[in-house]
């Protein structure tokens, strides 16, 4: 994520690529962490008594509007001429 930042911020021509990994990465590790801390928690961990579930619908939310990892995958692949 930080080479994602250095080429975004030197205006490299690789910056569409690597921000498109750092995206994928971080939207996977967001998804498995909501998932997991409801998983650890059982039910309550999609009450209104905890905060998991807020987290865990805003990350399938975000995963919607900014991409998902199939979406990034391909468009990774597109960048790299795949």
């Amino acid at each position: 994520m930080v080479a994602a930042a250095r080429a975004l911020d030197d205006e490299a021509d690789d910056a569409g690529l690597l921000v498109a990994a750092a995206k994928a990465k971080a939207g996977d590790a967001a998804i498995l962490a909501t998932d997991e801390a409801v998983k650890m928690r059982g039910g309550i961990g999609m009450t209104d008594q905890l905060d998991i579930g807020l987290f865990l619908k805003r990350a399938r939310v975000a995963a919607v509007l900014l991409g998902d990892c199939d979406f990034l995958a391909e468009r990774v692949s597109i960048l790299r001429g795949l």
